[in-house]
């Protein structure tokens, strides 16, 4: 009988911790189990078991206070592929395990009972009962395409579905989630974002009924804990849509993992870390379930469709619209003649306010995009141009007008708006650019007649906010919808006869190897809101550099245009798909320490890597919450595995952090 417990807590730590097992209990922990553990002098936390053994360690331990599970609630192909996370994407153990079960499983210290033998209640209650319903009559170009899928899973377990938008992938989904549940398979449906779950969920509940479970943050804590619990009974979900953190279910037999809107920067967890990529780490779980894995986009990601094209994925095209509907018209804009001759009304070009009266007076619908919320990203003394910035982040504030603030989009902290410039006391404050809310106003003013709504993070910090802004457009009862990238990722709506870009240039300018992809990625996707259902869609494309290639691309629909330019240049520098790329990040609240900090580690890393390290370089934001920042840049071969590039940072980096004036720095790494 094993008298020892290893354990991995909800902290960023890199090791295992061992425990006593209690000597007298009425239940032993298994493998995957929850247990109560102390840690430090005062505190507790719940913690998984990793490891059993009866191996002496040699050091005195404490023991286990409480073993909280009778059977496990982390399945064993679950902890390999959180220790693969760790590995791959340069974080703990403790620091996955915080990312991946829900709040109330981290922190009740109520025991379960029955563990995977329970039963839990549906989350979502439906008057349809064991997917009573049934899909919609494929097209031919629809049922080819299913077809050609199938086939290419005989050869390649991971298949690329490239579809313009409106062209009916959904459809497909729906039909081989339905040849996977035949098979006694269950199916991981992956979206995005939130708002598209709400869209899709009620459509996917008519064919599928009380088979189906919805997994994403705006659930309460509780419908998280339930939802989860039930992926561990007897009787779990058959499908489960969900956005990026729905990869750390208990799936028992998955077969069938579908990434919708493969290419959208919100599968990448930024902070805290984990930092990792849903969609990789999906295809890591299907491989390991020997799952078949579709993604689907009709912008891919510069690095799947270069899978597809080597024949690492299989490829499937459908290029035309489902009933034969035309993609939609491009108008590009010319932003700055129309200034030169005085035209603009505010950020509206002459060309867009026709086209939007005109969509109205046809009782139509339009959806503005400008993919920045607040009022205006920054104030502005017109007599000293002083300019209002974060006490804590090396960055101005934003403008938010109905919250009466001025906010850092960075830390979170919000100010007054002064009423006078503190520099030279001036009353003439101005605003400059465009938030979504400043855009809201200006329409308003122009077009009283109007039912407009907003759609960004300030309009829908609950799940009920962003529900009724969906349901009132999609019932006509709103005639402009106002968003951020929101309103760009698969929406569906049937009246949407105009899209408006506002401003396409703070897109292509932003200092990233990836900005042009995303650009066209972002246009692309908006444009293809307009135009789904009935007469040709029309979008008017407002910029200041109407001869980039980008913008050229975009009014062509041209996406093997983008992938070959923007190949040709990452293949040239070495950037993915070619390479990977590891950010280092380097903080701490001195200045000058963490400069020292960036060139002594970047000589370290150097004499490891040699060329394959960049910088240290200082960031475009520099300074967030007060901590200083640089980064250093490695490069990696592809052929170059992970395991071996962590364990030379960890030494690299336990080194450099040894050094007395460096105890108090902190270093950590965001991965491709």
């Amino acid at each position: 009988m094993p008298k020892y417990a290893d354990v991995i807590l909800p902290l960023p730590l890199q090791e295992s911790f061992t425990y006593a097992l209690p000597l007298q209990s009425d239940v032993l922990p298994q493998v995957g189990c929850r247990v109560i553990v102390p840690f430090g002098s005062r505190k507790t936390y719940t913690a998984i078991v990793v490891r059993l053994h009866s191996e002496t360690p040699p050091y005195p331990t404490k023991t286990v206070s409480e073993v909280l599970d009778a059977a496990p609630v982390v399945l064993p192909e679950q902890l390999s592929l959180w220790q693969w996370i760790a590995d791959y994407y340069l974080c703990s153990m403790g620091e996955v395990f915080k990312a991946a079960l829900p709040a109330a499983l981290k922190a009740s210290p109520t025991p379960s009972k029955g563990g995977r033998k329970g039963k839990s209640v549906g989350v979502f209650p439906t008057p349809i009962e064991n997917g009573a319903g049934e899909a919609a009559p494929l097209s031919d170009v629809q049922q080819q395409a299913m077809d050609s899928i199938i086939d290419k899973w005989r050869t390649h377990s991971i298949c690329l579905l490239h579809g313009v938008t409106s062209s009916g992938k959904t459809e497909i989904y729906i039909h081989l989630m339905q040849r996977a549940i035949k098979e006694g398979k269950q199916v991981l449906f992956m979206l995005p974002e939130i708002v598209l779950t709400t869209q899709l969920t009620e459509r996917l509940r008519r064919v599928f009924g009380s088979r189906l479970g919805v997994y994403h943050s705006r659930n309460s804590d509780r419908e998280r804990m339930e939802l989860y619990r039930k992926m561990l009974s007897d009787e779990p979900y058959d499908i489960v849509v969900g956005v990026r953190s729905s990869i750390f279910l208990p799936f028992q037999r998955l077969g069938l993992l579908i990434i919708d809107e493969e290419h959208e920067t919100s599968f990448k967890q930024q902070d805290p870390a984990p930092r990792y990529h849903a969609r990789n780490v999906a295809l890591v779980l299907a491989a390991r379930a020997g799952a078949k894995a579709l993604l689907g986009s009709a912008t891919p990601s510069l690095e799947s469709y270069h899978n597809a094209l080597i024949g690492k994925y299989g490829l499937v095209m459908l290029k035309t619209r489902y009933a034969g509907l035309s993609l939609p018209t491009i108008e590009v804009v010319d932003v700055q003649e129309m200034q030169r001759k005085k035209m603009m009304t505010g950020i509206f070009s002459p060309q867009l306010l026709a086209h939007i009266r005109k969509a109205l007076d046809e009782r139509k619908q339009v959806i503005l995009f400008q993919n920045r919320r607040g009022y205006a990203p920054v104030m502005e003394c017109r007599v000293c141009g002083w300019t209002p910035r974060c006490q804590s982040c090396d960055v101005s504030l934003t403008v938010h007008r109905g919250f009466r603030q001025m906010v850092c989009h960075y830390c979170g902290k919000s100010y007054s708006i002064p009423s006078v410039c503190p520099n030279c006391e001036e009353r003439e404050l101005s605003s400059r650019g465009y938030g979504t809310e400043r855009i809201e106003e200006q329409l308003q003013r122009i077009l009283p007649e109007a039912r407009i709504a907003r759609m960004d993070l300030d309009t829908t910090r609950s799940r009920q906010n962003y529900e009724q802004i969906l349901h009132d457009f999609e019932q006509g009862n709103t005639d402009i919808l106002i968003g951020t990238q929101m309103v760009t990722k698969g929406l569906d709506f049937d009246r949407v006869s105009l899209v408006g870009i506002l401003s396409a240039d703070s897109m292509l300018s932003q200092p990233d190897f990836r900005s042009y992809e995303r650009a066209f990625q972002l246009m692309e996707q908006v444009a293809g809101r307009a135009g789904r259902k009935g007469a040709v869609g029309h979008v008017v494309l407002q910029t200041r550099d109407a001869g980039n290639d980008i913008v050229r691309q975009v009014v062509a629909h041209n996406y093997e245009g983008m992938y070959a330019q923007q190949s040709q240049e990452r293949e040239l520098f070495r950037y993915p798909p070619f390479c990977r790329v590891v950010f280092l990040y380097l903080k701490h609240r001195n200045e000058q320490v963490v400069e020292s900090l960036a060139t002594d580690f970047a000589s370290l890393l150097r004499q490891v890597f040699g060329e394959r390290v960049l910088g240290p370089d200082t960031p475009p934001v520099s300074r967030v919450q007060l901590m200083h920042i640089r980064k250093l840049i490695l490069k990696v071969e592809p052929a170059v595995p992970m395991s071996a590039v962590r364990q030379r940072l960890v030494a690299l980096q336990s080194q450099i952090l040894a050094m007395p004036q460096y105890r108090s720095a902190q270093i950590y790494y965001d991965v491709d």
